[in-house]
């Protein structure tokens, strides 16, 4: 009797933790699901994105400062990654942060974007990609104006803007 309770006991504390260790533990993860991710090989990347595109997006490259399309933009709509069409910033949190790229101070919604410690050339940084496709977009920062206090700073090579 007393084993069949101790089987019984290690069975229950065994799926306790499993399950424990398999919900999602923030709302990052909680908002995405396996079915919304978009994986495809580097060879499907090279044909669906630019040169550039793929050089930011892909290789985590930066386009020069002061160079993209959406940096002085400053029409109402929706800023999406351009390499799966993810919705992440709204023109409505955009703002000039003199820094050459488009900066946000907010994403539409945190389980929109990931972040990820960056210690590339001697630096520490947050890097930020984008959750559905892990394509890279910039970097966060903690020098942003009210109401977080973050600046995304975002390259506009892997946006596109759609109108409202």
């Amino acid at each position: 009797m007393k084993n069949s309770l101790l089987s019984i006991f290690v069975v229950f504390c065994t799926l306790f933790i499993f399950q424990a260790c398999s919900t999602p533990s923030n709302k990052k993860q909680a908002n995405m699901t396996k079915k919304e991710k978009l994986s495809l090989s580097e060879k499907e990347w090279m044909e669906k994105l630019t040169g550039e595109q793929y050089r930011v997006l892909r290789l985590k490259a930066t386009e020069q400062a002061f160079s993209g399309m959406y940096y002085q933009l400053n029409e109402k709509g929706i800023y999406c990654c351009a390499g799966c069409g993810n919705e992440l910033f709204s023109s409505e949190t955009k703002f000039d942060a003199g820094c050459g790229w488009p900066s946000f101070y907010d994403a539409i919604d945190e389980g929109k974007i990931e972040t990820l410690p960056d210690t590339s050339f001697h630096m520490v940084r947050t890097e930020i990609v984008c959750a559905r496709c892990g394509g890279h977009l910039g970097h966060l920062f903690d020098d942003g104006p009210h109401p977080t206090g973050k600046r995304y700073c975002v390259n506009s090579v892997s946006l596109e803007f759609k109108k409202k």
